[in-house]
């Protein structure tokens, strides 16, 4: 049995044509012709089956046969706001396997040790994009561009707020079991995980100060990418349908 193949389409419903990136995919690629079967989303909670009506080496038609509204799989919205890596090889990875994961927003942070200052977002829109088709999720998440720690602390009021550290002279509680106890199922929840060389420590009372808890994610040091997968892991855990 043939596999069905997804594209991502944000205006799906409207739209009778696939964007110029899904429509080289589809045609140069996959070689798909008038009569095939596709799958489109709109990343907005939707899929819709479609059949290819035009299918040339700059154009690929498509009229839609069933639109599919889909349910969501984890309540509440899960936040992921993390320090990027020197190499971003590590972020990209981080970010394709919260995307597979499940994640409702990702946020980058400019920290006192970040070793990395600026992030071209277009890529990392790309890998999001792919793993979000290849994951098969319906929505798409919320990608911020880069804000200074501070102001990410001053401005995001989520209820349940974590600030996940290494520190010992700051009191912390285990972040899965902070979530298990504390958070209904569909709360909103944000995670801070710092750059490798960790946030600063004035950083984490400055967030502890604004009502973020602090937090660990277990007994081993882990990598920057690490912590923050492992932070999606335990918010999916305890946000299940």
């Amino acid at each position: 049995m043939k596999e069905t193949r997804f594209f991502y389409v944000p205006d799906a419903d409207r739209l009778r044509e696939l964007p110029d990136e899904e429509c080289q995919h589809a045609i140069r690629v996959l070689r798909l012709k008038e009569g095939d079967s596709m799958m489109l989303m709109d990343g907005k909670g939707t899929f819709y089956e479609a059949e290819v009506t035009m299918a040339s080496s700059h154009h690929c038609g498509y009229e839609i046969v069933k639109t599919l509204p889909q349910q969501p799989t984890w309540n509440g919205h899960l936040h992921l706001a993390i320090a990027p890596t020197k190499m971003m090889e590590r972020m990209e990875w981080l970010y394709e396997k919260a995307v597979e994961v499940g994640v409702d927003e990702l946020s980058l942070l400019d920290c006192q040790f970040s070793e990395r200052r600026v992030v071209k977002l277009p890529r990392l829109e790309k890998i999001v994009v792919s793993a979000v088709k290849q994951s098969r999720k319906a929505w798409m998440p919320v990608l911020n561009e880069m804000q200074s720690f501070k102001s990410f602390i001053e401005t995001h009021q989520t209820e349940h707020r974590y600030i996940a550290h290494c520190y010992e002279e700051v009191e912390r509680v285990n972040l899965f079991k902070e979530l298990c106890e504390k958070c209904s199922p569909n709360e909103e929840v944000t995670v801070l995980v710092g750059p490798e060389g960790d946030f600063s420590i004035d950083e984490v009372r400055m967030a502890v100060d604004a009502g973020f808890v602090s937090v660990d994610l277990g007994k081993s040091r882990l990598r920057t990418e690490t912590a923050g997968l492992s932070a999606v892991m335990m918010m999916q855990l305890t946000h299940q349908v």
